[in-house]
């Protein structure tokens, strides 16, 4: 009797287990990336060993007829780096350091090492990165086809601290791209989005690793950009800066966070640069964020927890290497029909107030389930043809726990589209990795290099071999069907 109990206890247990996981965005068969929004059958995916066998598989695609997508850690969210029926060249395992110039202050490594890579190769030498996300593991390659941002203020977007790189194209020849060499292609692929071949490895000017104090400030949000404009920007020995809003009914887009780093020249590098590891406390940190997902008094208990820690931890030494190396893994959800969702948006510094303002009433109006929302600054680059940062811009970053169902998304989908309204209405942009909610008239508004970018793509590509989901909903003139069944 009692094996037959535990006999049907397993078989429940299992159908429960196969019922919980049989969506879409659970296919181990299918391709998708970190949105688990599109899933779909790829031809095959590659992994990236060798130069050869890059240019062997890119002419073979070629020849055949394929489509070729390329993918780092696949965070990019909206079907960048996957495209259906096409190869998937998984660079993750194209990872060299080639060298590292202390002199000169540069690194070479190839397209798929991570920023942690990158740390560990500089860190011996007092040397840091300029620009990078917040968070270490992505690859190199991936990052610099979003023209990333991250905490630094005072380096511009990733494109700034590219001194060149390799790029395979799509009629298999490698060309050396730099502003003086193939410059033309230099703001293509940058931003690029992995339309225009694939990076083989990229040259980085560096800056020097220091020691930072830092600050926490709490503040009302309607007090945040006069401070960051008077107290933060005129003074150069800030170099990164990061804000928080909160989102505790209490406290609901009315107070901030403002964190500072600080250069103090008076402390010796050598006693503070060793790479320590933030991801601490991932148990508990995994359990507040998921109070934080499904209540909203765990929302007020992770602003109130935050404001405590954040402001406890002013006076707190940090070198800029492990500044720039933030603690991730609490965050990782993997919940069946349902995911984390991110969306950023850029408003001029004169513009942020009043756009704040409405993105949190479309939040509240909505129902959505927002978890987090960061301030970022990031300077005006007049390089990538795609350019985001259309001026000196304030981003929010805003992330979004989001059903996956057709229904869910629909609603997202909505509501992102209200928010890129107002987007439009503040002179803003949006980011462009992220998923493909914005509709084809809100896309051209908002990058009017558009036409160009993707007549460029016609002519370095113009068998349209590098194929994804963002050139598919935007490079055709005519949208796809993005939301998940």
């Amino acid at each position: 009797m009692k094996k037959t109990i535990a006999l049907l206890l397993l078989i429940a247990l299992c159908v429960f287990q196969y019922v919980r996981t049989s969506s879409p965005d659970q296919d181990p068969y299918l391709t998708t990336d970190y949105s688990r929004l599109h899933p779909v059958k790829v031809e095959r995916v590659v992994a990236g060993k060798e130069e050869e066998q890059l240019v062997r598989l890119v002419k073979d695609a070629k020849r055949k007829g394929l489509k070729v997508s390329i993918a780092g850690q696949r965070h990019s969210q909206g079907g960048h780096t996957y495209y259906k029926d096409g190869i998937v060249v998984d660079m993750t395992s194209y990872n060299k350091i080639i060298e590292v110039d202390s002199d000169a202050k540069r690194i070479t490594l190839q397209a798929g090492a991570t920023w942690e890579d990158a740390q560990k190769a500089i860190n011996r030498y007092g040397l840091s990165v300029k620009t990078m996300q917040s968070l270490n593991p992505f690859t190199i390659g991936g990052s610099i086809s979003i023209n990333a941002h991250g905490r630094d203020i005072r380096n511009g977007s990733l494109i700034s601290s590219v001194d060149s790189f390799r790029l395979l194209t799509a009629d298999g020849q490698i060309k050396n791209v730099s502003r003086t060499e193939n410059a033309e292609l230099f703001p293509l692929a940058l931003g690029g989005y992995g339309l225009f071949g694939i990076i083989l490895d990229v040259t980085l000017d560096l800056t020097e690793d220091e020691v930072y104090r830092e600050s926490t400030l709490l503040m009302d949000l309607s007090d945040y950009v006069d401070y960051f404009q008077r107290e933060v920007l005129p003074n150069p020995a800030i170099k990164l800066h990061i804000g928080r809003i909160s989102v505790a009914d209490d406290s609901y887009f009315t107070e901030a966070l403002a964190k500072n780093y600080t250069v103090d020249p008076s402390l010796p590098l050598d006693k503070y640069n060793k790479l320590e590891s933030n991801e601490k406390w991932v148990a508990p940190g995994k359990l507040l964020f998921n109070l934080n997902r499904s209540t909203d008094w765990g929302k007020k208990l992770q602003w109130n927890l935050q404001t405590y820690v954040f402001t406890r931890q002013s006076d707190h030494i940090i070198s800029r290497n492990n500044a720039m190396r933030a603690a991730y893994e609490f965050m990782d959800y993997s919940q069946p029909g349902a995911n984390d969702q991110l969306q950023e948006y850029f408003v001029p510094l004169d513009r942020f107030d009043s756009f704040a303002r409405r993105l949190g009433e479309i939040v509240k109006e909505d129902k959505l389930n927002l978890l987090n929302v960061t301030i970022r600054y990031v300077g005006k680059d007049r390089e990538a043809m795609l350019s985001y940062a259309k001026d000196d811009m304030l981003a929010l970053v805003c992330l979004f726990n989001t059903p996956l169902s057709e229904q869910g998304q629909r609603k997202m989908k909505d509501s992102v589209q209200r928010m890129i309204d107002e987007v439009i209405a503040h002179d803003g942009s949006y980011y462009l990795p992220y998923i493909a909610y914005p509709t084809l008239e809100q896309f051209q508004t908002i990058y009017p290099n558009y036409e160009n970018f993707f007549e460029q793509k016609r002519m370095f590509d113009e068998n349209e071999l590098f194929m994804n989901y963002f050139y598919a909903n935007y490079g055709s003139g005519r949208r796809i069907e993005e939301v998940a069944s």
